[in-house]
């Protein structure tokens, strides 16, 4: 069984910079797909940024290019995934969640093409 939990959100000046941390945890496969979602009030879900196991750099949402990135770990069965947010806008405002799969996700766009996701974890940025 596979779980992901997202933690390290808050409230923070335009601006500023926040960590968000995933934690996925029963990922046996050598193989895998994190990333990262969010979405705000009225809005779909969004693709922020992600990675394959093998690929050479993330992927990023133009919008975050820049100004977030991520780095991820493994240690055995538990990929931790990291994603630092810089010079944070208040559009950035939303609920970010993790999502993980435990294989090579063609489309890590689409955040419905991922097994796993976790719960959120709300990001909101003031004037």
């Amino acid at each position: 069984q596979v779980h992901v939990v997202e933690s390290g959100g808050g409230l923070v000046q335009a601006g500023g910079s926040l960590r968000l941390s995933c934690a996925a945890s029963g990922i046996t496969a050598r193989s895998y797909t994190m990333g990262w979602f969010r979405q705000a009030p009225g809005n779909e879900r969004e693709f922020v940024a992600a990675k394959r196991w093998n690929d050479d750099s993330p992927y990023y949402a133009d919008s975050v290019k820049g100004r977030f990135t991520i780095s991820i770990s493994r240690d055995n069965a538990k990929i931790t995934m990291i994603l630092d947010m810089n010079n944070l806008k208040p559009e950035d405002t939303a609920v970010y969640y993790c999502a993980a799969d435990s294989s090579w996700v063609a489309d890590l766009w689409t955040p419905s093409k991922y097994d796993y996701r976790g719960q959120g974890t709300q990001v909101t940025v003031s004037l």
